[in-house]
């Protein structure tokens, strides 16, 4: 019979210097993983996914059960490693919980890590675009609706008009057309507006933003463009990004 053996080798460690950003995605959300790894995957961050639980529909109700997971889920993204900033990916979910609240839930396992979320990074992307009147288009059905036009509202930004395709389900929201999206995006009233507000970390407007700014003539801001944005900006990484929309250059 023959005995075990090995052969002890001494592995040369790495020691990456890019900063590190976590990423909370809805176990429902097909769009916001690869839209970070599509805007970012030419810059030095590393990006790490962790998914917090989320029921359909899209319901008040469904969103704060997303609260008691918080801390959990942040803290196992790479737990013991330093974690330069946080991403928590859901529109609506912020409004309905507080964004206050997502950072204190995030910071009991993570503590003092920079905490962005799609509403609040885009009412930042707002005030540095000089935007005052948005027209907006969601795909969420109405009383979900309501609570964004009120948080947005409550930020002193007008609302020239208020569009939604009334879906209940991510998988729905997330096989939204691209095309469509951006043809819907074309026949907004817009007029009136200083830019276009695509809500939803689901829908799939990242990659038809530069064409509809194009098309439109108008500032286009979607959820997923404007918390990369503000996230890996909160890590130092200001360098223009091509094909992403008038956000990301300086």
């Amino acid at each position: 019979m023959v005995k075990f053996s090995q052969t002890d080798l001494k592995a040369r460690i790495l020691k990456s210097s890019n900063p590190k950003i976590g990423v909370i995605a809805l176990s429902t959300d097909f769009t916001i993983e690869q839209d970070f790894h599509r805007i970012c995957h030419n810059q030095n961050v590393d990006i790490y996914v962790n998914r917090i639980p989320f029921e359909n529909p899209l319901t008040h109700e469904n969103y704060l059960k997303m609260t008691n997971y918080l801390a959990e889920i942040a803290h196992n993204i790479l737990p013991g490693e330093k974690i330069d900033s946080i991403a928590y990916g859901c529109t609506s979910g912020t409004v309905a919980i507080g964004d206050e609240k997502i950072v204190h839930e995030i910071h009991k396992t993570k503590p003092n890590v920079y905490v962005s979320t799609p509403i609040t990074a885009a009412i930042k992307s707002f005030s540095k675009m000089r935007i005052k009147k948005i027209a907006v288009l969601t795909p969420y059905p109405k009383l979900v609706n309501e609570t964004i036009f009120n948080f947005l509202a409550k930020h002193d930004i007008e609302i020239t008009s208020f569009s939604s395709f009334n879906l209940e389900y991510d998988n729905d929201i997330a096989n939204v057309d691209p095309q469509h999206l951006l043809e819907t995006i074309n026949n907004l009233e817009h007029q009136n507006a200083d830019a276009i507000f695509v809500s939803c970390t689901a829908l799939r407007a990242v990659e038809i933003l530069d064409q509809a700014e194009r098309d439109t003539s108008k500032f286009v801001i979607s959820s997923n463009q404007a918390l990369i944005w503000d996230t890996i900006r909160s890590v130092n990484i200001n360098s223009n990004i091509n094909g992403y929309g008038k956000l990301f250059l300086n």
